[in-house]
């Protein structure tokens, strides 16, 4: 039995994983890990729910088995309990500075949740661990978006997952709850790369073809320990 865990399914690419994994019959159940539970029922779809930032106390089990009155789910939180299931993980949380109000409360969610929740799931048993991070991430960019990124990827390797998956794809295109008018613009004048194949690594990318890359690579048998991927390689993997 496979389980995969995910936190950040509010966002573009998290609620196209999200869909990308309930479909995949390689999973038996899909843990849902967020501030507040999705408006969406399925029937592999389990939701914990609470303060992000304290997840690694959450009584886990406890909200599972709230979701079955019968104990239909205790099985599995025995097995979770006892590492007797594949467990990958995925994650795609992150915001922006304009939504959160400050570079402290951007860096609290853009990698100290995102610790948090791998830390977690590095508790639960997951083998792998896959992060949406962000083209130009690196943790000595000048640009403090990159820097973020780029240091919560170093962080994400020292936790020793079996595999860690670092996706870094250029601008998202997909319909976002919010209006972005940077996002728009370069949208525009980005298309063109689009039209003419060219510039694989920094010509937009579909939400979906992310998310199919992610759950691809999760279920593939990669010989190396962890694997960077940039827009063109997401390409061909979500094609």
């Amino acid at each position: 039995m496979t389980i995969a865990l995910i936190s950040g399914t509010s966002g573009l690419v998290g609620m196209q994983l999200l869909h990308q994994l309930l479909r995949n019959a390689a999973y038996s159940y899909v843990i849902s890990v967020g501030r507040r539970s999705l408006a969406l029922k399925h029937e592999k779809l389990l939701q914990i729910d609470g303060d992000m930032p304290k997840l690694t106390s959450w009584a886990w089990e406890d909200q599972i088995n709230a979701q079955s009155l019968g104990g239909a789910y205790q099985p599995l939180v025995l097995a979770l309990q006892e590492k007797k299931v594949e467990v990958h993980a995925f994650c795609s949380l992150g915001t922006t500075i304009k939504q959160v109000g400050s570079k402290d409360k951007f860096y609290a969610v853009d990698h100290d949740l995102v610790l948090e929740f791998a830390s977690w799931s590095k508790k639960l048993g997951a083998s792998k661990f896959l992060y949406v991070s962000a083209m130009g991430a690196n943790s000595q960019s000048p640009i403090f978006y990159n820097q973020v990124k780029g240091k919560t990827e170093e962080d994400l390797k020292k936790l020793g997952f079996t595999y860690l998956g670092l996706f870094r794809p250029s601008l998202l295109l997909g319909a976002r709850h919010e209006f972005r008018f940077g996002e728009q613009v370069a949208t525009f004048l980005m298309m063109p790369l689009t039209w003419l194949k060219l510039g694989k690594n920094i010509r937009p990318i579909r939400d979906h073809v992310v998310a199919k890359a992610l759950v691809n690579v999760a279920l593939s048998d990669s010989k190396s320990s962890m694997d960077c991927f940039l827009s063109g390689k997401m390409q061909e993997l979500g094609a």
